[in-house]
């Protein structure tokens, strides 16, 4: 094997490690897609009662939560080969577990099991972290940036197996709702092998010899805890912002009389916005600097929420207003988890990391929750206009940043 320190070869395991981690995010959104489609209705369907059916979502982001941190200290131990494996297997228990918990008509087992396929999620997010182990300062944004453009694909496919898996489920006898899992097993398989087989050198353990050995070939910065704080807070006040909004359009909209086929066209739309520019704000994030981008993405939260409640009674307005949530969320979190990686040391790298993901997804679960509530008290234009406090205090928070980079 070429020595660690040789910047032809780091450069070279790096751009292969893009393409692994690309194809796995691609694998598991098409997993948790195909999960979260059914996620609603196989709730109301065990429990008897539609009032439930928000639970299974809410166990899924716990169980993300929960298995950020673990998975992240396994990483730091091992490497990202063996933790994203792991929280795949996991993932992949929680799968059968819903099949056995729908055919015995367990709710609390059904519950469990979506807490467990939270470890795939956590997994995916932890992949676009893997993306940035080798990379330069020059280059760091962008390569996050297409491994989370890659959720984009899975994002599509997955929902859109529903119906296919459904049909190939009553072939092989499943309890009704589950077919669709068959698909999940077979891509969180393939991912999980594509992983271990092919991500070698494992792209973090071959950056932390370069920055032991002292390498060059990838940057490392001294230690920076402000800034790593302002980065969790950047990336976690928009992902509260975004799911609180999004998690309550369907719900606005089908008050006003919306078609469901509209309502999904909307969301579609929205995770559009999320993904498929992200390159785009990677290649910003790196000409522009983090911050900069990060106050750009605060400026199109703000533009989205002034039009999600001046133009709260059109359909139209409401949709523009969603893909420019997920337009301001993607510019975000792209910058804001760059800016926290190049802000850790090595040795601290991958603990902030999982912190990060850990924050991100309770924020994202106590955001909707919270939405739900505002959204009966204050109407949707309420909740829009409460949501820019959240922004208001990452760009107080950014504009700090920037003094303290000075």
């Amino acid at each position: 094997m070429p020595h660690a320190l040789d910047p032809t070869y780091v450069a070279t395991v790096r751009r292969r490690s893009l393409l692994v981690l690309s194809l796995g995010q691609v694998l598991g959104g098409v997993a948790f897609g195909a999960t979260v489609s059914l996620g609603a209705l196989l709730a109301a369907e065990v429990s008897g009662d539609e009032g439930l059916s928000g639970l299974a979502t809410a166990a899924v982001t716990l169980g993300t939560a929960a298995f950020a941190v673990p998975l992240a200290a396994l990483a730091r131990r091992s490497g990202r080969r063996p933790a994203l494996a792991t929280g795949m297997l996991i993932a992949l228990v929680g799968v059968a577990l819903v099949v056995l918990a729908r055919a015995v008509d367990q709710f609390p087992l059904l519950l469990a099991a979506f807490a467990l396929i939270g470890a795939g999620q956590a997994a995916n997010l932890q992949s676009r972290f893997a993306a940035s182990d080798l990379a330069t300062d020059a280059t760091r944004s962008r390569d996050l940036s297409l491994v989370v453009w890659a959720t984009t694909i899975g994002a599509v496919l997955g929902p859109n197996l529903v119906g296919p898996g459904e049909a190939l489920g009553r072939l092989v006898g499943m309890p009704s709702l589950t077919g669709p899992y068959l698909f999940t097993v077979a891509a969180q398989l393939l991912g999980v092998a594509m992983y271990l087989i092919f991500l070698r050198p494992d792209p973090l353990v071959l950056a932390q010899r370069v920055a032991r050995d002292g390498g060059t070939s990838v940057s490392t910065v001294r230690d920076h805890p402000a800034m790593a704080r302002f980065a969790i807070l950047a990336v976690a006040g928009s992902h509260a912002v975004m799911v609180s909004v999004m998690a309550m359009t369907p719900i606005h909209l089908m008050h006003h009389g919306a078609e469901i086929t509209v309502v999904g066209l909307t969301i579609s739309l929205h995770i559009a916005g999320m993904y498929a520019l992200s390159p785009v704000f990677g290649v910003l994030s790196d000409r522009m600097g983090r911050i900069p981008t990060i106050l750009l993405g605060q400026a199109i939260l703000v533009a989205s929420l002034l039009l999600a409640f001046a133009g709260q009674a059109s359909v139209l307005a409401v949709g523009i207003a969603l893909v420019l949530l997920g337009l301001g969320w993607s510019a975000s979190t792209v910058a804001g988890a760059a800016l926290l990686t190049e802000s850790s040391s090595p040795e601290m790298r991958v603990a902030r990391q999982g912190r990060s993901d850990l924050t991100m997804s309770l924020v994202g679960a106590a955001g909707a929750i919270g939405a739900g509530v505002l959204l009966g008290w204050i109407g949707y234009g309420g909740l829009a206009l409460v949501s820019l406090i959240v922004v208001a205090a990452v760009v107080a928070a950014a504009l700090v940043a920037r003094q303290l980079d000075r």
